[in-house]
């Protein structure tokens, strides 16, 4: 959730990190700082914007420095609560993200011998810690107070006497990226690739020495390695490129996601699918674990392959799963994450594996945790996704999903290759849905007017309406809730108006006729409808107030089409609104606290 920076070079370290922290804006904050290593340590922070802090420093010829974005958590956003946090004796920094779930009794103590805090985090215990181990080696002080720590955690040291990064991680993202005369630390990629294409990724337990020549790195007292991976994209993706935001150029990038997604999977001559992963395992039934939107596609992807594979497909959010007292069996779980990173995410994917499951992890970033853990691994090619809402990485893993079942359907030769031939239109359909991008801002523009919208739909498309829902509120701050259409006269029915509008998500399949009648009944409480339906439905027009239209597909592909159209409109609500779309307010990109 917060960003983390940190330099060590011969370049001038503070425009290096302000322009590092920029490139995580995306994950969202509140307040912001940076340390810079010059006459001491310099701290400057603030619950300010990253423009203002920058406008507010003056030139610094500091070549080592760290920053930081802060997401609240302990403590209000403050000038004193933000980031860093420095000791006693004002010489060592820390940047750190995730929580420290002992920090009261860690301060307790540390209170009790001498030091003195001024803010309000569970982070400001790491540096008293560090000063209280300090010896003239801040590796070994920084080894010492982790030892201490309770909790999870991605940090930066620095000391006022060092001229070197130390860093550690447990359960918190954390990579370094390897330059010419220069290293640099961060949370996330996007933020070095001004300056470099080549990472390493921390593992749980690593702390690692950053100087400008080298990167080391020990766990347990002992040296390890860690290899070099290459970005698979460039700086060029991870910039808006004309768009007026990160969420409209990541949908307008949604047909060359479907196409980066099943390319290499699909054969060209025969009607066949090879994943790459293990064919020949053994297993009754399938656990799918994910959380936020990921859940929405896994249980799309439920439908998917209990109707192609015929094999029983459970699905639980992540977070729930490990409160839970499952006996999972011969159990094949699969784990989605478009970070790689989710702290929910990782902690079943860890739990599925004590438990003796084979474990499959559908992910978008190459060297994230959750690829280290996974026994197999299907990466998704959706490239940076910068938006806090994601869009091209759910039309990905339904994509991902959708190969998964294609792979292990119990079909015929001829039906597999029509399924393949359909995948392969998704694109074009694509493209026909932005063509249309002006008539669905229309509808963006009435429902802008509205404070509560509820989404509705049956069978396979019953998840596209909870994510719906969930784009429309993530952006536009209008309270949205998507129901399985016949759920609403067990209740909400109640809080059906003409002030409440309805999108009614449709596709000409065994629930088409009953999904009729729930709009016939939506109608006699007087909301207005808007239905999104495929060209050539004229039946829905008698029903409804508006239609928006998407291309024709097969039913089970709808979802795909009906997605695309719904982050549109949400999208366009929020722009009426003036809503702050790429960064909405209390939300971050990668959750990685639980």
């Amino acid at each position: 959730m917060c960003g983390i920076v940190g330099y060590v070079g011969e370049r001038e370290a503070q425009p290096v990190l302000i322009n590092c922290l920029k490139r995580l804006e995306y994950r969202g904050y509140d307040s912001c700082g940076i340390a810079l290593l010059g006459r001491g340590t310099e701290v400057y922070k603030g619950a300010v914007r990253i423009e203002t802090l920058e406008r507010n420093l003056q030139p610094n010829d500091s070549r080592t420095g760290i920053g930081h974005t802060r997401w609240a958590t302990h403590g209000k956003p403050s000038e004193s609560n933000a980031h860093p946090h420095t000791d006693c004796s004002g010489k060592v920094a820390v940047v750190h993200n995730g929580v420290i779930d002992n920090y009261l009794q860690l301060r307790e103590q540390l209170t009790s011998e001498g030091h003195t805090f001024r803010s309000e985090t569970d982070t400001e215990v790491i540096p008293h810690l560090i000063e209280k181990y300090y010896r003239g080696n801040l590796e070994q002080a920084v080894s010492r107070a982790i030892v201490d720590i309770t909790g999870a955690y991605s940090l930066i040291a620095i000391h006022a006497d060092r001229k070197e990064l130390i860093v550690a991680r447990k359960e918190s993202p954390l990579i370094i990226g390897i330059g010419d005369k220069e290293n640099l630390v961060a949370s996330d990629v996007p933020a070095v690739l001004d300056y470099t294409d080549r990472v390493m990724y921390l593992e749980d337990g690593d702390i690692g020495v950053i100087t400008k020549n080298d990167v080391k790195f020990t766990r347990n007292g002992k040296k390890v390695e860690r290899a070099e991976h290459r970005v698979p994209w460039s700086i060029e993706e991870a910039q808006k490129a004309g768009y007026d935001h990160f969420m409209i150029k990541e949908i307008h990038e949604q047909p060359r996601v479907i196409r980066n997604t099943f390319a290499g999977h699909i054969s060209a001559l025969e009607p066949e699918i090879d994943l790459g992963i293990r064919r020949d395992l053994d297993f009754s039934n399938i656990l799918i674990l994910a959380c936020g939107t990921s859940y929405h596609a896994a249980l799309v992807g439920k439908h998917v392959i209990e109707r192609l594979a015929q094999i029983p497909v459970r699905v639980d959010i992540a977070s729930e799963f490990n409160y839970s007292d499952t006996v999972l069996g011969k159990t094949w779980v699969i784990v989605i994450t478009q970070s790689g990173e989710t702290a929910d995410s990782m902690r079943a994917l860890k739990k599925a594996k004590e438990l003796g499951c084979h474990t499959l992890v559908i992910t978008n970033v190459v060297g994230s945790s959750a690829t280290r853990i996974g026994d197999d691994v299907l990466y998704i090619k959706a490239g940076p996704e910068i938006s806090v809402a994601a869009t091209k990485s759910f039309i990905a893993q339904l994509v991902m999903l959708y190969l998964l079942a294609m792979a292990r359907a119990s079909v015929d030769v001829r039906s597999r290759g029509s399924l393949i031939a359909e995948l392969r239109q998704l694109p074009n359909k694509v493209h026909e849905i932005l063509d249309r991008e002006g008539e669905i801002a229309e509808r963006g523009k009435h429902l802008a007017e509205h404070e509560n919208v509820f989404f509705v739909a049956r069978g396979i498309n019953f998840p596209v309406a909870l994510e719906g829902a969930l784009k429309m509120k993530e952006i536009s701050y209008i309270h949205a809730e998507g129901y399985a259409a016949g759920e609403l006269k067990h209740g909400p029915f109640a809080l059906l108006t003409p002030d409440t509008p309805v999108i009614a998500i449709t596709a000409r399949d065994n629930t088409y006729e009953t999904l009729l009648v729930n709009i016939k009944e939506i109608k006699a409480r007087e909301s207005p409808v808007i239905a999104v339906a495929e060209e050539g439905d004229d039946e829905i027009e008698k029903y409804v107030d508006f239609v928006i239209r998407v291309p024709k597909v097969d039913p089970m592909f709808s979802p795909v089409v009906n997605s695309i159209a719904l982050q549109l409109l949400a999208y366009y609500t929020a722009k009426e609104r003036g809503c702050s779309i790429d960064t909405p307010r209390n939300l971050a990109k990668s959750v990685t606290v639980e």
